[in-house]
């Protein structure tokens, strides 16, 4: 009796799966096709959050010291590690029952209530996503000017104009029909990221090692409102390096069943993120101090000195360019999704006439947009901390506990709900002092501001 009554469970989240998959939209159909494997995953993963911010570590460091520093760094793995575990967890109970949620607010509608998917996930998502393709483009244009720089220190070319060389770029990767076509594109960038990392890494140990290096102080501000923002913004830059906001999206592209599959290509990313941020940050740190600059590779020339090798510059910046490039059409897909769920017609083929123009068009428009904004506003960084305090502390640090402890309920007597509970409330709290330093930096630096400026 039992066996039939398995039966007849397993047909009716079969045939549940069914319906869901024939009522799929435009979006989900042709950006979010579950068609990889877990070693897929792995690579998605690894793009959307070991990327080049974690360049930044050592400046985050200079603010925390190196207790601090690494504290902060092995608790944001842990606790993104396990966060991002239970966002699985949630989606593959979901699956099981017969209802796979493909995109966060998803996830948000049905346990949170539509509102909540409307009006808070959905919006935030978008923010974090369109504002890391803008920092991205920003970061790609300012490499650009770097080796320009390099090659020809009296150049006479603006920043904003290797902003939109880098959004040329981002037009012909924009068209990437789906995200499950971006796989090998991402092996190339978990390579990309390895050998940057490395470069970064054996740079600082050079330089450190050398008497070319500054004098090395590890001290941190006496004043205690700086030190005390110093500190929060710090940790603000460290939560959004490890942020990845994709998680249902990345989960997604995995072809049935998804069971355990997520953790195997969370286990690969996490291999990679420990091996790069530690390294980085840490040798970074090591070699600079309290002088490291917000992207460590700016230390490699001092008052217009070079203190490693040209050509090591050169390619450090150009590994950093090219998976930059990456990291900017992966968190494109949330709002290739939203236009191709606009503007595409379900009932058509993918690549017919019908579907493939708005696509063209409608991503380009989205490309030129981010690429103007970053062309424009060559200070987003500050603006990011802030996007990273309201976006990614929300949608990674707290939204993923509340998922797990409605969806599976555990009673109160059980550790795992008040653990829960306990991150929820910590990195609440953080967020908002987070975002209060942010906005506090960008009042310190508004005097500096300029549009199209050439910094």
């Amino acid at each position: 009796m039992g066996t039939v009554f398995d039966h007849d469970v397993n047909n009716i989240a079969s045939l549940s799966s069914h319906d869901h998959e024939k009522e799929l939209d435009a979006g989900a159909l042709f950006v979010l096709k579950s068609k990889g494997s877990w070693v897929h995953c792995g690579y998605h993963l690894t793009t959307s959050i070991v990327a080049p911010p974690l360049l930044s570590l050592p400046f985050a460091f200079a603010s925390l010291g190196w207790y601090g520093g690494i504290l902060c760094l092995v608790i944001g793995a842990l606790v993104t590690f396990y966060s991002y575990n239970l966002l699985s967890m949630v989606l593959e109970h979901h699956a099981h029952l017969g209802l796979r949620h493909l995109r966060f607010r998803d996830m948000a509608n049905d346990i949170l209530g539509p509102r909540w998917g409307k009006y808070y996930v959905g919006p935030i998502q978008f923010m974090v996503c369109y504002g890391a393709v803008i920092g991205s483009t920003l970061l790609g244009g300012q490499c650009l000017k770097a080796i320009y720089l390099l090659l020809n220190p009296n150049g006479a070319m603006k920043l904003y104009e290797f902003v939109v060389i880098f959004g040329g770029l981002m037009l012909i990767l924009a068209q990437m029909p789906s995200f499950h076509s971006l796989r090998h594109i991402n092996l190339v960038s978990l390579l990309l990221c390895l050998a940057y990392s490395a470069c970064a890494t054996a740079g600082s140990i050079y330089i450190g090692n050398s008497s070319k290096g500054p004098e090395k102080d590890y001290s941190i501000s006496n004043d205690k409102e700086t030190q005390i923002f110093g500190v929060f913004n710090a940790i603000a830059i460290i939560a959004t390096t490890f942020g990845n906001g994709i998680i249902p999206e990345i989960q997604a592209t995995i072809a049935p069943p998804v069971k355990g599959k997520m953790f195997k290509g969370l286990c690969v990313c996490y291999a990679i993120l420990s091996t790069t941020f530690f390294s980085v940050a840490v040798s970074g740190y090591w070699a600079f101090g309290n002088q490291a600059e917000g992207l460590i590779l700016s230390n490699f020339t001092q008052n217009g000195h070079n203190l490693v090798p040209k050509s090591f510059i050169f390619i450090t910046n150009l590994f950093t360019i090219l998976q930059l490039s990456a990291v900017a059409v992966v968190y494109l897909q949330p709002t290739n999704e939203v236009l191709e769920r606009t503007f595409a017609d379900a009932k058509s083929t993918e690549f017919s006439t019908r579907n493939v123009i708005p696509r063209l068009i409608s991503r380009s428009i989205s490309v030129i947009i981010s690429t103007t904004i970053a062309a424009m506003l060559p200070f987003f960084g500050d603006i990011n901390a802030v996007i990273g305090a309201f976006g990614f502390l929300p949608l990674d640090f707290v939204l993923p506990m509340i998922f797990f402890n409605l969806t599976f309920k555990p009673s109160k007597k059980r550790p795992i709900f008040w653990l829960n509970m306990g991150i929820v409330v910590f990195f609440s709290v953080l967020g908002v002092i987070a975002a209060v330093a942010a906005v506090r930096q960008i009042s310190l630096d508004a005097k500096t501001y300029r549009l199209f400026a050439n910094v």
